[in-house]
């Protein structure tokens, strides 16, 4: 797994790339923004462990360029910021997860394991593809289908065809959906995923095929690759 660093303080980047490098991975490190920003976007990385106060360009911002260009990147905030309005921010930048300073290196790996089995592709997969049966999302492109279908997405069913694929057979509450695809807005009720479900289960109708979003009874929704 590809993993890139950016943290300005050249000693704990040494230890983060140093328990990184001993796990296995593969770790890049930069020690500003701007130079942090230029590798991600040479991508595409696995995880990026990012902090949120750099020199040049800050964690948020840089996480915001990575979602412009489409990047298939997890992205990790550390920070020393820890109150509730930091944390929402951070997440609204686009980052997929938060971990506050000071943190431990077991609670960091296991953090950047986590965000890996969500997010890598299988070995020998396009990186900016994904794919379950007929059922395709091209990240850089930004197109879908299903098998010659092309799917004709709003962005708020783009995100949430893109999280059921990202965890495809895997049961998602009703929450963890919510708080995905409208990043903690907190004027939006938790009926908009049901509505938008039924939104992107229309689309996805194919004669003579299952649709592949499934509901399970007082939980969520859950996305079937045995049904594309």
């Amino acid at each position: 797994m590809r993993i890139l660093l950016i943290e300005d303080d050249r000693r704990l980047a040494g230890l983060i790339q140093e328990v990184l490098t001993e796990e296995g991975f593969d770790v890049d490190a930069a020690y500003d923004g701007a130079a942090g920003l230029e590798l991600a976007l040479r991508g595409p990385y696995d995880v990026a462990v990012i902090d949120w106060m750099l020199p040049e360009r800050d964690g948020p911002a840089i996480i915001r360029a990575v979602r412009t260009a489409r990047l298939p990147t997890a992205c990790m905030l550390l920070t020393a910021r820890t109150q509730v309005e930091d944390r929402v921010a951070g997440l609204d930048s686009g980052a997929d997860d938060y971990l506050a300073k000071p943190f431990s290196f077991d609670e960091l790996l296991a953090r950047v394991r986590a965000l890996g089995r969500r997010f890598t592709v299988a070995d020998g997969g396009d990186p900016w593809e994904l794919r379950q049966g007929d059922l395709v999302m091209d990240l850089r492109a930004h197109v879908a289908r299903r098998g010659d279908v092309p799917l004709d997405l709003t962005s708020t069913e783009w995100k949430l065809l893109e999280y059921l694929l990202r965890h495809a057979d895997q049961t998602l509450t009703r929450g963890q959906i919510l708080d995905y695809v409208w990043s903690y807005e907190s004027d939006v009720l938790a009926t908009s995923v049901d509505v938008y479900i039924s939104y992107l289960r229309k689309k996805l109708n194919v004669p003579g095929r299952r649709n592949p979003i499934e509901t399970v009874r007082g939980v969520g929704y859950r996305l079937e690759s045995k049904d594309v």
